[in-house]
């Protein structure tokens, strides 16, 4: 049996490049440890010049970083 694991997101918003970045980096690092667990990789979205999602996803491989504008 293979319990289901809750899916990990974190929304970010922020005005300032350098609380993006930070913001950013905090964030992955948070879902680099929920993804050491699972099987997926990380996806870190931008949907807009200020709003960022990071969270785990079964289309990204394991160990892996990917980056998307949406």
């Amino acid at each position: 049996m293979n319990p289901q694991r809750p899916n990990f997101s974190l929304e970010l918003t922020a005005e300032d490049p350098k609380a993006i970045d930070r913001d950013l980096n905090a964030a992955v690092e948070i879902a680099l440890q929920h993804a050491m667990h699972s099987r997926q990789g990380i996806l870190v979205t931008q949907h807009g010049y200020t709003n960022y999602t990071v969270a785990l996803s079964p289309e990204v491989p394991p160990g892996e970083i990917r980056e998307q504008r949406n």
